[in-house]
Order: C-alpha cells, then sequence, then structure tokens
C-alpha cells in the first residue's frame, strides 16, 4: 500500500518540471497541501523574485530535537538527452520507474510524503520535519536559505537525513565544491607598445600559475587517514577566455576554477592565499601602468563538504534504520555540509543510484523505493513514545 502511495506522489512529482531554471513553487504547493493533510505544520519560504519556494514542515511535539528528512525538488535539464519517452512522465518497466528526477532526487522525496500519515499517527516523541528546497543543482542556494530561516525562527533540529541516490548505502562524508569566476579588466593598445597597456590575458596567466602552486601545499595539508580519492583538496582551472585578436593588447579576460575543499579549512587556505597573490602582487602591478585596472572573483557556489564525524548522532540513527555499520564517503556534492556546518548532524542516505543521476532516461527501481520505505517506517518506530 505505501509502495503504491509512494509511486502514485512520484508520477505527480515528476509531472512538475522543475529544472533549476524554471520555478518550483507548484511543486512545493502540491507537497505542503500533502502534509497539510496529515495534520503538518507548514512553512513555505520564497527566493527574493518569489519563483522558487523552500518548504520545511513539522509533525510531532514542538521543540528542539527533530529528525529532519530532507530533498532538493529541482533538477537538471532534459535538453540534448536522446529519451525514450517523456522525461516529466512517469514510466514503468520491469520494475523500474523512469523520469526525470526519479533518482535525483524525486523518489525520496515521495516516499517521504507517502509516510507523512504514518508518522502523524504515531505517539511522536519528537518531531520530524520535512525540508524540500529549491537549486540545489546549481549551488544549493535553497538550503541555504531555508537553514538561515530556521535559525531565525528558532528551529533547532538535531539531525538530518538527506536522501540523495546512494542505493541505501550510509555515507558519512563528501568533498565540497567550491567554483569561481575571476574576472581580470585590463587596458588595451596595440600590440606593438604591449608595456602602454595591461594585458588582461597576461595577468590571468599569473594568477592560473600561482593557483596551481598551491595544490602541493594543499596535498601536505590532507587530514592523515583521509578516506577521499584523492586525499587531498584539489584545484582546476576550467576555462579562460579573453582577447579579441593576436595583435592586440587583451583588455579583458575570465578565468573559471574551482577547488573541492576535503576541509573548510583548505578552503580558507586557498582564498586567503589568492587574495593576498592579488592584493600585494598582481594589483598593484596592473595599477602602476593604468589605475582603472581590477580583477575581482565572483563567486559561483560554495557548498560545503560534508567531513566525517567520529560522533555523529545522524550516523547512529542511519546505522540503526538500515542494519549496515559501514559507511562510506562520496566524489559528489549534497546539502549535508551546510547542515553540518549549521551545527545539525548530518548523513546522505536514500533509494536510487548516482549512475542514473542527470542521464537521459533516469530511472529508480521499486526495490530502492521499497527498502526507504522500510527505514522510514524503522525511524517512525523509533521516534514514537
Amino acid at each position: 500500500m505505501l509502495l503504491e502511495r509512494t509511486r502514485a506522489i512520484l508520477a505527480d512529482l515528476i509531472a512538475y518540471p522543475t529544472v533549476s531554471s524554471d520555478s518550483n513553487v507548484d511543486l512545493i504547493a502540491y507537497a505542503a497541501d500533502l502534509l497539510k493533510q496529515s495534520g503538518a505544520e507548514v512553512r513555505i519560504s520564497q527566493d527574493p523574485d518569489g519563483g522558487k519556494a523552500n518548504l520545511f514542515a513539522s509533525l510531532g511535539p514542538g521543540g528542539d530535537g527533530g529528525i529532519v528528512l530532507s530533498g532538493h525538488s529541482d533538477v537538471v535539464p532534459v535538453e540534448g538527452q536522446d529519451w525514450t519517452s517523456d522525461p516529466f512522465a512517469l514510466r514503468e518497466a520491469d520494475g523500474l520507474l523512469y523520469g526525470r528526477g526519479t533518482c535525483d532526487m524525486k523518489g525520496f522525496i515521495a516516499a517521504c510524503l507517502a509516510m507523512a500519515p504514518v508518522f502523524a499517527a504515531c505517539n511522536l516523541a519528537r518531531p520530524v520535519h520535512f525540508a524540500f528546497t529549491y537549486d540545489e543543482e546549481v549551488g544549493c542556494l535553497g538550503a541555504r536559505a531555508l537553514i538561515a530561516d530556521l535559525a531565525e525562527a528558532g528551529i533547532r533540529p538535531s539531525a538530518v537525513i538527506i536522501g540523495e541516490p546512494t542505493e541505501m548505502r550510509i555515507i558519512e562524508g563528501h568533498k565540497g565544491c567550491f567554483e569561481y569566476t575571476t574576472h581580470f579588466t585590463g587596458s588595451g593598445g596595440h600590440a606593438s607598445i604591449p608595456d602602454a597597456g595591461v594585458n588582461a590575458i597576461e595577468y590571468a596567466v599569473s594568477y592560473i600559475t600561482r593557483l596551481l602552486e598551491l595544490r602541493e601545499p594543499l596535498k601536505a595539508r590532507s587530514p592523515e587517514g583521509s578516506p577521499f580519492t584523492p586525499p587531498w583538496t584539489t584545484l582546476q582551472a576550467g576555462a579562460i577566455v579573453g582577447g579579441p585578436a593576436r595583435n592586440v593588447v587583451a583588455s579583458d579576460c575570465r578565468v573559471d576554477w574551482e577547488m573541492r575543499p576535503v576541509t573548510s579549512a583548505d578552503a580558507d587556505f586557498v582564498k586567503a592565499e589568492m587574495r593576498a597573490f592579488v592584493d600585494q602582487v598582481l594589483r598593484p602591478a596592473m595599477h602602476a601602468v593604468d589605475p582603472a585596472t581590477d580583477i575581482v572573483t565572483h563567486v559561483i557556489g560554495e557548498v560545503e563538504g560534508l567531513e566525517p564525524a567520529s560522533h555523529s548522532e545522524a550516523l547512529a540513527i542511519a546505522r540503526e534504520l538500515t542494519g549496515r555499520n559501514e559507511a562510506d564517503v562520496v566524489s559528489f556534492g549534497t546539502e549535508a555540509g551546510l547542515f553540518q556546518k549549521a551545527g545539525i548532524s548530518a548523513v546522505v542516505c536514500g533509494p536510487g543510484s548516482i549512475a542514473q543521476a542527470h542521464k537521459p532516461d533516469e530511472f529508480i527501481s521499486l526495490d530502492q523505493l521499497d527498502q526507504c520505505l522500510g527505514m522510514l517506517e524503522r525511524l517512525a518506530d523509533k521516534v514514537s513514545r
């Protein structure tokens, strides 16, 4: 019965094309209505433009110490992908459910919504919360806003399960993903007198060179026993764009770069080093020729990593609910690190495989949804008096 309800809810969720570039408010309204039917107290908060919304709902007694079931409502685009059926219409074949977002991560959201009446019927000893966010795929923007909203409202959960697709394996850690674009504004001119201008490309190259020099100290900073592959924080420049022609001193250049920090201290180290290099070396040299030149770095997204914790309530709960003692780390990012940074114990565990995420004919198996429902049913037992 629960599995059939989950499948029906998932079909409804898939029908909302909540690509990150589009609104998710209709899906959030749908989820809010289902949760209200179970008696949940529902909070909806919107982004400044009103086109995106977060949902936070609570069942059970008030007070601190609740357990959050969290998932993002946005999905990646389908353009350019070769789907064999409508990606926004659920299709079932051989025990698999196909559609954009089935595993990443509307399957988990559907299971949570299907379980809401079960939680509501329990005599809950501690709150069970539902957190559904916007724009995870483009920088975890919704989760940042939701966590800030909870802090302002004085709502203090103690643990969160992020239901990203892990095939119900327990994930205790992942690296962060920090993405930046650095713009170099130079002073153009004729290539025959390059010293009269400030070549933005040349300063961009110097910037990249210094950035990559930090790779070795980052390796030395790798925590002992780091479970990641590679075990240290990585850096790379992904794109450099600038200059109109070979015989023109370039007045503009852009560098897109990223790092995958193992610890937040590594991220702070890189940012401090690059800021000092710009302030003490590059910008003074540019201003000596033309004070109007500049270097500005824009944050595209800073998604904190989930650092494995030796004493983690969320990890202990996940082990109890799944019966698994082992915990792994993964290479992909989630919202878990944001919750952890806010003082909420976090773990990642959900149905489906990350191997299917973002691909054409994305799917989740009914068996995985059934396993997820089993975990949530055991959670209901655990938090009941």
